[in-house]
């Protein structure tokens, strides 16, 4: 088993990584970064410039902004320097009211927000430079969508973090994570030292019911459910769990003002380790201490596979999300470490080439797609059958499998990710 202070470190390691997030996470952290510095700047902005990486201008343009009934990176950056705080993280949208929308979109009207593309950035990366009169302050996010490494008052730092991934690895205690150790840890920990996972069940069961209502997005979860009334498709565990969790999805893209527990930085990411496996758990009627295993696992699962991928590639996060939920609903299943690693090749032989092409309302239908594939890849390893090695990059350690995946997030996919941002740049 392992010991107290290795379960600690795993503990804070899904606190950092499992937190509330108001709205899609990239707008946001653009708020956050003009937030921070109209804080700092003292002053209310006259003109707000704000440098982008590709990835967050493909993941800022098409999503919906939470409480304004509009999309994009504009609005989002106005809103950070109206009413932001910085303190509120990924939630640092959560003073937006009618007032506070209408001064924010006539900075946009007036054209003082200008959001541009800046090239040979991390994949992750904002500034955002407010201006008043004869003072500006910069301030920079990198690497993590609330990781500010700097921030400047008329040219002087006023604050300096880290600028690297490994810088902040390193202060955040690098734990050696591997399929084994995620499944001991959710396994055997106390439950009362794991229990705080249920949060995130609430936020995100509280979403997919307004997802429900039929008023956002494509309406995915709610018209799968239409057709499983209808007969049209059988009330089974995968169903039950699409229409669950898109239905979370089609409200986030959509700009619901409802707040999401977030996984490794995303909000769709945090919906699809979590909901699928409720849903199963659901059905299936497990105890409580059960789920909060399977929850456990699934989330700490996406974190350890996302630590390969990276943030914010041509590889859609739905892939990690959904196989820890592969995992999470396996574990509910009653599968053992062999089957968990199984469902994991399984999910790696299915949807890994899902690309992702930035963030919008068609998420809902990856998250959908992602979720199907998560409850037939565990049912499967629960059968035995799983992909080998001769299946394409499956390895038959799962955990070379894992850094396969990785490798073709990281290096295989950046000329498509490229071509995703061109094409979305030029659309």
């Amino acid at each position: 088993m392992l010991d107290k202070d290795e379960r600690q470190e795993i503990i804070a390691l899904i606190n950092r990584e499992v937190i509330p997030a108001l709205g899609c996470t990239e707008p946001v952290a653009v708020a956050l970064a003009t937030a921070r510095s109209r804080e700092v700047l003292g002053e209310f902005p006259e003109t707000i410039e704000v440098f982008v990486s590709g990835n967050i201008y493909k993941n800022g343009m098409g999503v919906g902004i939470p409480g304004t009934g509009m999309t994009g990176l504009p609005i989002a950056a106005a809103l950070g320097a109206v009413c932001g705080n910085s303190k509120d993280g990924l939630e640092v949208l959560k003073q937006v009211n009618d007032k506070n929308l209408e001064t924010a979109c006539r900075m946009v009207d007036e054209k003082q927000v200008d959001i541009r593309v800046k090239d040979g950035t991390d994949n992750l990366y904002i500034e955002s430079i407010c201006k008043a009169k004869d003072h500006t302050c910069r301030t920079i996010i990198s690497h993590r969508h609330t990781n500010i490494i700097y921030v400047e008052k008329n040219g002087k730092a006023v604050f300096s973090g880290f600028d690297a991934p490994s810088d902040t690895e390193k202060s955040e205690t690098k734990i050696n994570l591997s399929v084994a150790k995620v499944y001991e840890f959710a396994n055997q920990t106390p439950l009362d030292e794991i229990e705080f996972i249920l949060e995130g069940v609430k936020l995100n069961e509280a979403i997919s019911k307004e997802g429900m209502t039929g008023k956002y997005g494509l309406k995915t979860g709610i018209t799968i459910q239409k057709n499983i009334t209808r007969k049209f498709i059988a009330d089974d565990l995968a169903s039950y769990a699409m229409s669950l969790t898109s239905a979370a999805s089609d409200a986030r893209m959509d700009g619901c003002a409802l707040p999401v527990m977030s996984n490794s930085g995303s909000g769709n990411q945090g919906i699809t380790t979590i909901l699928p496996v409720v849903a199963v758990a659901q059905k299936t009627g497990v105890l409580e201490e059960k789920l909060i295993r399977a929850l456990i696992l699934s989330n700490l699962m996406a974190i350890y596979i996302k630590q390969s991928v990276g943030q914010l590639t041509a590889l859609c996060g739905i892939l990690t999300a959904a196989t820890g939920a592969a995992c999470g609903i396996c574990y509910l299943l009653d599968g053992n470490l062999d089957q968990i690693s199984g469902t994991i090749k399984n999910m790696a032989a299915s949807i890994t080439g899902m690309i992702c092409d930035g963030a919008k309302q068609g998420c809902a239908l990856k998250v959908s797609a992602g979720v199907s594939s998560a409850v037939y890849c565990a049912l499967l390893a629960i059968e035995g059958s799983c992909a080998t090695h001769t299946d394409g990059i499956i390895d038959e350690d799962v955990e070379k499998t894992v850094r396969n995946i990785g490798e073709l997030a990281t290096k295989g996919m950046l000329e498509t990710d490229r071509h995703i941002i061109n094409t979305l740049i030029s659309k």
